[in-house]
């Protein structure tokens, strides 16, 4: 069965422009790639495609290509001297040494050969089927809070050197804030590498920006904080109950398990509630109150100050 010419398989003239054979390329590649087409055949075309890219795209595989063509290649490659085509043809010459080097410059290397180019049993078409990636493209974008924790998608306008281009990104779970992020382009686009901030949250905030504990203020009362208190505090999958135990300092951590960010592998963190104690304020105290609350200030002054002279005395 006869082979099929390059420029039929990417549907262009052989006058077709560096351009004209990109886009031609690009539109038949994602039309049969096989994780979008499904028919029997598509995983054949789909090679065939991207061999004849890889020919047609490299200007010096292109100019002895257009000298032999593929069936002149193959007679070239069988016997070590082309003949005459029984079709009446161009007839070619090209000693055992020629044959290499076209053999060098159409496939990158031979099989069995030293030095670079394929290896042994390897698609002679692998190392040029696929243009050189251009550098990445980096950009920065910034995710509310509720985004980073519950995981979602930012849609993005981002410059590149084919145009504006608009492109989805994946924010996974629990996304840390200075996460870079890749968003890959076709084999011959840049791929976007996008660094998320994280904003900020009127509750919750994260003591690592990395990590997945959050913690927040939580106010109490004095009398709370002194003897106790079961109040409601909030989570990111709504209010719990939360026990303050009796004599509280300000600044402690009380713990809620589990309760903090979770990645995509569904590890959690653990939220924590910073005890900020209030105090009264004294124009809204009756007179007993204010003289109740002095009495309990002197009382905890005098005796602290007794502890602090114990544990300093010389």
């Amino acid at each position: 069965m006869a082979q099929r010419d390059y420029y039929e398989i990417l549907g262009v003239k052989r006058s077709a422009t560096e351009e004209e054979i990109r886009a031609a390329y690009r539109k038949l590649a994602r039309k049969y790639h096989p994780d979008v087409n499904k028919e029997p055949d598509a995983q054949a075309k789909f090679t065939e495609i991207q061999e004849a890219y890889g020919i047609l795209s490299d200007a010096e595989k292109r100019k002895l290509y257009d000298r032999v063509g593929r069936a002149g290649f193959a007679q070239g490659a069988a016997g070590g001297r082309a003949g005459p085509s029984s079709r009446g043809g161009v007839h070619v010459d090209f000693d055992l040494n020629d044959l290499g080097s076209m053999f060098d410059a159409f496939f990158g290397g031979r099989k069995g050969r030293a030095g670079p180019g394929p290896a042994s049993g390897t698609d002679p078409f692998a190392g040029r089927a696929h243009m050189t990636k251009p550098e990445p493209i980096r950009f920065e974008t910034t995710v509310s809070f509720m985004t980073a924790a519950k995981g979602g998608t930012e849609h993005l306008s981002v410059n590149t050197p084919g145009g504006s281009k608009r492109i989805g990104v994946t924010i996974p779970k629990g996304v840390a804030d200075g996460a870079k992020l890749r968003v890959r382009g076709d084999e011959d686009e840049p791929d976007i590498i996008v660094t998320v901030s994280v904003g900020g949250h009127p509750h919750f905030r994260r003591p690592d920006r990395s990590g997945l504990d959050l913690e927040f203020d939580l106010p109490l009362s004095v009398s709370e904080a002194a003897f106790g208190a079961e109040v409601r505090v909030p989570t990111l999958t709504g209010p719990v109950s939360l026990r303050v135990p009796p004599g509280t300092a300000s600044g402690k951590k009380l713990r809620l398990r589990q309760r903090g960010l979770e990645d995509a592998k569904g590890k959690k963190g653990d939220l924590y509630a910073v005890i900020r104690i209030v105090a009264p304020d004294a124009g809204a105290l009756t007179d007993a109150e204010r003289a109740t609350l002095k009495e309990i200030g002197e009382k905890t002054r005098a005796r602290d100050d007794e502890v602090w002279r114990e544990g300093y005395s010389p």
